[in-house]
């Protein structure tokens, strides 16, 4: 089995109009060791902000709490660590967490279907004799076909239905069309943020969003819907959830800041790979 050993430089930086009076952030950026995914070392660092605590969310996602301190123009929240990912085709297994696996039937907010979610679900269904991994493969290219890849057309708040009505939209919209539908289709499914290598860069422009569904004989298996693939060794999972704000990277509220500005700087660069 291919295997690859991955570092990841990843910093998230506020600055802030007006000194913060204080805040609260949500931190989902520590991957899990996950089938076909070893952590060998991850650190989180952070100026202008200290931890208050640190726990275990429903989906079993290392979840952190830090305050914004008092005061504070500029808050940089910087990880770097290294990860050894295996290829298992996509194929995650069995279901762990605290939400059982009927509850990535129900529909979110972001995912709630409308009559272009319906239509889709019912194009892509099962034909004579196709199995529950051949639908889903055909629903994820159906879903490329109908939505163009482009940045800045929809927000975190864009549903499912209005990106798929709007025929725009990046991988965060992909994965909730798919979750919709294969929700809709009566599969389990799920959103997953992570990393992914670029074969033509190390510098990254955002984190990476894919989806899991699942599959009775397999248990959760991965999509990108952006790429058209099933995630391989380039893939760094980091959390999941029932769609993006159970699963984002970094969620959280600030006061007196005024307007703020978000910079995010992120490599990911293949160290060795080895068969």
């Amino acid at each position: 089995m291919s295997t690859m050993r991955l570092a990841i430089s990843h910093t998230t930086h506020y600055r802030y109009a007006n000194p913060v009076q204080g805040g609260l952030q949500r931190l989902r950026l520590t991957p899990k060791a996950t089938q076909g995914q070893q952590i060998l070392n991850w650190s989180v660092e952070y100026e202008g902000a200290h931890e208050e605590l640190s726990y275990e969310d429903q989906n079993c996602n290392p979840v952190t709490l830090i305050s914004v301190e008092p005061g504070t123009r500029e808050l940089k929240v910087i990880c770097k660590g290294e990860v050894q990912t295996g290829d298992n085709a996509g194929v995650i297994g069995h279901h762990a967490g605290h939400l059982p696996l009927w509850g990535f039937l129900g529909h979110t907010p972001l995912t709630r279907p409308g009559p272009r979610i319906r239509q889709l679900a019912t194009a892509a269904g099962r034909s004579s004799g196709e199995g529950t991994l051949a639908v889903l493969h055909k629903l994820s290219g159906c879903i490329t076909e109908q939505v163009e890849y482009v940045t800045g057309a929809t927000g975190v708040d864009t549903t499912a239905e209005e990106a798929i009505v709007s025929g725009k939209g990046v991988c965060q919209d992909h994965t909730h069309i798919f979750i919709a539908a294969a929700r809709q289709l009566e599969i389990p499914a799920r959103y997953v943020s992570g990393y992914l290598l670029m074969d033509d860069r190390i510098e990254q422009s955002a984190t990476h969003a894919w989806a899991e569904a699942f599959i009775d004989t397999l248990g959760w298996v991965g999509f990108d819907i952006s790429n058209g693939i099933s995630p391989d060794p380039r893939y760094v999972r980091l959390a999941t959830g029932r769609d993006y704000r159970d699963a984002a990277p970094v969620t959280g509220m600030s006061f007196g800041a005024g307007s703020e500005e978000l910079i995010v700087s992120l490599a990911v660069e293949q160290q060795f790979a080895e068969q």
